[in-house]
């Protein structure tokens, strides 16, 4: 059977649960202000707290990779388990890995990743392009595979990345655009949505390109970084009813207690439909 594509699977989420998506930041800061340890013991309380709040929810689950893989393989465990264990509760699982490289290499992430028998198996993945957006075909092609999505960094939220991303290619566009429009190639004819997302800072003011790409558009900035739920239509205009928020401090640090992480949550989504009119 062909699995049923991500960007359908997203826009059903979206549509029931509401646009938000809610980041696994397990940060030593975080793990303290919660009262834990910055170790094994206080990863996998944090981790499971998140979960077992907010899995049954929201939209999207994001763990950001970066905060398990300092533990090794212990962290990884803790990873695979909060994949699992978040998408049996019906959250849909972005990992934030940010992963880009060049053939074979590329080709192992994909495995990793977006191959339905690796146990780090996600419904999607944060990709970098700018190796060549044609770098990116392995994890492409995994993608459409597993049913899952792939969500390529276009105009991101860091200051620094206006150096690279706000460069001009030799036709004239921006890479940033260029990077969006191949993102619109891939998800040319898709309904309701393209399986391919790119990430779009919601800090950025008027973000000064083309939107349209017929596919998710993921917004970190929201909360510690500035940007509000209202600020949205002002960055994305007419493609606002695609975006997905994104938000991690925001919501994560009304824990420990698990009251406190669905309650913020639910006031962000709140916050998000009022502002975004329903696609």
């Amino acid at each position: 059977m062909t699995p049923e594509p991500f960007g359908a699977r997203l826009r059903r989420a979206m549509d029931t649960r509401g646009p938000l998506c809610v980041g696994i930041d397990p940060h030593a800061s975080l793990l303290t202000a919660w009262g834990l340890n910055d170790d094994i013991a206080g990863l996998e309380r944090f981790t499971r707290t998140v979960v077992e709040a907010l899995a049954d929810r929201v939209a999207v689950l994001k763990p950001q990779s970066a905060f398990f893989e300092r533990f090794g393989s212990r962290g990884i465990a803790v990873l695979e388990k909060a994949v699992e264990e978040s998408r049996a509760a019906g959250a849909l699982v972005l990992m934030d890995a940010k992963r880009g490289d060049i053939g074979s290499t590329m080709g192992a992430y994909a495995a990793t990743y977006l191959d339905e028998g690796s146990p780090l198996f996600s419904d999607a993945l944060t990709v970098s392009p700018y190796l060549g957006f044609g770098s990116l075909r392995p994890a492409l092609d995994a993608a459409v595979l597993s049913g899952s999505g792939v969500f390529v960094l276009g105009l991101t939220s860091n200051p620094e990345g206006a150096e690279v991303q706000r460069a001009t290619a030799p036709d004239g566009r921006s890479l940033a655009q260029l990077m969006l429009d191949h993102v619109a190639a891939e998800n040319e004819g898709a309904t309701p949505l393209g399986s391919v997302g790119a990430v779009i800072g919601a800090t950025l003011g008027d973000a000064g390109v083309n939107l349209a790409v017929n596919g998710p558009l993921l917004a970190p900035g929201i909360g510690a970084q500035g940007a509000t739920p209202a600020d949205l239509p002002g960055v994305f205009g007419a493609a606002v009813g695609n975006v997905l928020p994104s938000v991690s401090r925001g919501v994560l640090r009304h824990g420990p207690d698990a009251s406190g992480l669905r309650e913020a949550a639910d006031r962000l989504t709140d916050e998000v439909r009022a502002a975004v009119p329903a696609s």
